[in-house]
């Protein structure tokens, strides 16, 4: 029987460096955003900061997860592939309602999916936290749980940060799909309504490269034996 990693504290998980508490600071964080948006005290403005910041936080925290850990989770735990298999179906619901949310920003059910959104979130979250990261306590020591959390933090730092419906699920083709399209996302994210040619520029090499060693590293981690 699983032990959901939201009920154990950071030395049962390897850490504060381990990829269980990385993903649960995720998660409470992003319940925490979730919360702020839906309570009515926020200003529109408020309102609207605090979107874009659950948007990206939403798509750079699932694509390293499919990048990094679900790859290993479907050869370390049985049912691996089932499992990963219901998460990512979730994480593609949550992509299609959020793009729809960003595509109609003045439909008058925008509140209406964008809590559907959260409902989803908070579902995924649930499944993660309960059901498929207690499989990788069991499976790992506290050093390859690190080891698997540095790679994942170095994939979420450089992977797209908004919607893109069309990109697979799961490597290589979310790699090779994704990558060029979260140096954009982070150029639109960082220099919003342009600027200067030569930053734009520079963010995009800068991106582009670090984007690659992220991937390089996380498919490394995937291959190395199972326990430290």
């Amino acid at each position: 029987m699983t032990v959901s990693i939201s009920r154990r504290g950071a030395a049962a998980l390897g850490g504060g460096g381990s990829i269980l508490m990385r993903q649960r600071r995720d998660h409470a964080r992003l319940d925490a955003m979730m919360n702020r948006w839906s309570d009515g005290g926020a200003t529109d403005d408020e309102r609207d900061a605090l979107w874009r910041d659950i948007v990206q936080l939403v798509f750079s925290h699932a694509f390293a997860e499919e990048t990094v850990l679900w790859p290993v989770l479907r050869r370390v735990a049985p049912h691996g592939e089932e499992l990963t298999g219901r998460v990512e179906a979730e994480h593609q619901a949550i992509n299609d309602l959020i793009a729809r949310v960003e595509k109609s920003p003045d439909d008058p059910r925008r509140a209406e999916w964008i809590q559907e959104a959260f409902a989803l979130i908070r579902q995924d979250i649930r499944d993660e936290e309960d059901e498929l990261l207690p499989r990788l306590r069991a499976a790992f020591g506290d050093r390859r749980l690190r080891s698997i959390g540095a790679a994942w933090e170095a994939v979420r730092a450089t992977a797209p940060t908004r919607p893109h419906p069309g990109v697979p699920r799961r490597p290589p083709g979310n790699a090779l799909r994704g990558v060029p399209l979260s140096v954009f996302d982070r150029l639109r994210d960082r220099v919003p309504g342009g600027g200067p040619a030569a930053r734009r520029a520079s963010l995009l090499a800068c991106g582009a490269a670090a984007a690659a060693v992220a991937v390089v590293l996380a498919v490394r981690t995937a291959r190395r034996p199972a326990r430290t």
